[in-house]
């Protein structure tokens, strides 16, 4: 199993930065693929980025390429989401999840493991 604990949400103007942070627990933190999600009040969790189990491979989804970097630090054990030219929609809660497999798929029903999130709010 993983525990999972997201941070570094908090209030940014339109055009800001965050840096999102997610920790796991447990000794086999790598065998995990991760991704984060994001939610708004009413709406499905939707996909935003993940990334393979050795940090190799990548993939955002469309509304926010180019904009946000994942990363992870395996001996670490921690995923990051880099967010720039934060918009007013990008405002959510961030979730990060994790899935004991080598496949990064975008639906969230197939994740394990979840953090309890960290909101983000854009102000325009």
């Amino acid at each position: 199993q993983v525990q999972l604990v997201e941070s570094g949400g908090g209030l940014v103007q339109t055009g800001g930065s965050l840096r999102l942070s997610c920790a796991a627990s447990g000794r086999t933190f790598s065998t995990y693929v991760v991704a984060w999600f994001r939610q708004t009040p009413g709406k499905e969790r939707e996909f935003v980025a993940g990334i393979s189990r050795s940090g190799g491979s990548t993939y955002y989804a469309e509304s926010v390429k180019g904009r946000f970097t994942i990363s992870r630090d395996n001996a670490k054990n921690t995923v990051y989401l880099q967010m720039n030219t934060l918009k007013p929609e990008d405002t959510a809660v961030y979730y990060c999840a994790a899935r004991a497999t080598i496949v990064v798929v975008t639906s969230n029903d197939r994740y394990d493991y979840w953090g309890q999130g960290t909101q983000v709010t854009v102000s325009s």
